[in-house]
């Protein structure tokens, strides 16, 4: 089998105490299967050294633009041609008024001038500096001139204040990186995922719940993000740090759930329902805590509503994937499952090794048949769903 394909980029950093995060984002970077070349301005290396990028970037790290290692010393051409993407991170307010205004003295800022792959900036800087209307024009210019601007986050910041300025942190930029280099086989798609766990409230301290981690759906948010459609997540009670999309809704029961699922999936076009839902709630749970004694403690339940099978009833339902996990049996139920709630897509696997775990072996159902996918990273399971589903909702 012949190697995947690299995903290649041009890391600029410029000056700025953001600098000290780069050496974590060439990391992130390079594990997520990325070949980074760095290239540092000269301000760059009074905060962090060509050394330390070097080792986490396992390449030659990049200033000179007379550098002899480049063929005829054109190193502002030679070093982008094999890119799909140049990020400056971080891009100093000086930095961003050099893009805006096509100035180049030095071999980031003639580099970013002579490239024919797509750009981005992660601004980091001052508060006032990033207020200030000057860069507001330089930033807009940027945008109107087609380069994505990646940030900035509000926060506290070097010089003792908070407020906007704060560099994307490198987790959030290796998701974007990871998103420039995905096709967009969902873009301009609106995808409705639900993801967690349910809580179903017994008493004022007490709930009947579940394992559900909410990884794999926030998984298949993220993918989904990354295929290029606006997806909206309602999670159940989670420990995850949402993906980027589009809208987030925080519910806690089934039938908070249900009501969000209501609200949103009149403009779904795929609905993906991997969220565990409780098959029962509680009837008439107490608002006081129940005081503990020595007698058998009576729960009457009823069974909630099924959120999958009442999107897939709609007149006009959007393309429904649901999710299965079996104990047991998995290939009979889930496809069981397919068949009775008519969905065109099932991914199914076995509880004992999915619930919390970081990787999964999912097997896909549909009118085809059984397609199981290789046991991987949930973000990786999810990039193979996503793909599956593009797939199959392309010819509607």
């Amino acid at each position: 089998m012949p190697p995947a394909p690299v995903d290649r980029l041009l890391l600029g950093i410029t000056g700025g105490i953001a600098a000290y995060k780069t050496a974590e984002l060439v990391r992130l970077l390079v594990g997520q299967g990325n070949e980074v070349d760095v290239v540092m301005t000269e301000a760059a290396r009074q905060f962090v050294t060509p050394v330390t990028l070097q080792a986490v970037s396992g390449r030659p790290v990049w200033h000179d633009p007379w550098d002899p290692r480049v063929p005829n010393n054109m190193a502002h051409i030679e070093l982008t041609r094999d890119k799909g993407l140049v990020l400056v991170a971080p891009a100093s307010a000086d930095f961003i008024a050099k893009l805006a205004n096509g100035l180049c003295d030095d071999l980031l800022s003639t580099l970013c001038l002579a490239r024919d792959c797509p750009l981005a900036v992660a601004p980091a800087m001052n508060r006032q500096m990033w207020e200030n209307p000057a860069t507001r024009r330089n930033i807009q210019r940027l945008l109107d001139d087609g380069i994505e601007v990646w940030g900035p986050a509000a926060g506290d910041q070097a010089c003792g204040e908070v407020g906007m300025g704060r560099m994307l942190e490198p987790t959030q930029l290796a998701e974007r990186v990871a998103r420039a280099f995905t096709p967009k086989t969902l873009n301009g798609l609106r995808v409705l995922v639900t993801a967690g766990p349910t809580f179903e409230r017994i008493d004022a301290v007490r709930a009947i719940t579940n394992l559900s981690s909410g990884k794999m759906g926030y998984a298949i948010a993220r993918a989904a993000w990354e295929a290029g459609a606006e997806v909206t997540l309602i999670s159940g009670p989670t420990a995850l740090v949402p993906p980027p999309v589009a809208r987030i809704a925080q519910v806690s029961s089934a039938q908070e759930m249900l009501a969000a699922v209501n609200a949103f999936v009149p403009d779904a076009d795929i609905f993906v329902s991997v969220a565990a839902v409780a098959d029962y709630h509680v009837l008439n749970p107490s608002d006081q805590k129940i005081k503990k004694d020595a007698h058998i403690l009576t729960l009457e339940l009823a069974p909630n509503p099924d959120i999958l099978a009442s999107v897939s009833a709609l007149a006009d339902p959007p393309f429904c994937v649901g999710f299965a996990a079996e104990s047991e049996n998995l290939d009979e139920f889930a496809e069981a499952k397919r068949r009775r709630k008519n969905l065109p897509l099932l991914a199914a696997n076995f509880v004992q090794t999915a619930f919390g775990a970081d990787d999964n072996a999912l097997v896909l159902f549909d009118d085809d048949g059984r397609h199981p996918l290789p046991r991987a990273s949930k973000l990786e399971q999810a990039r193979m769903l996503v793909a599956h589903i593009a797939r199959l909702y392309q010819p509607r």
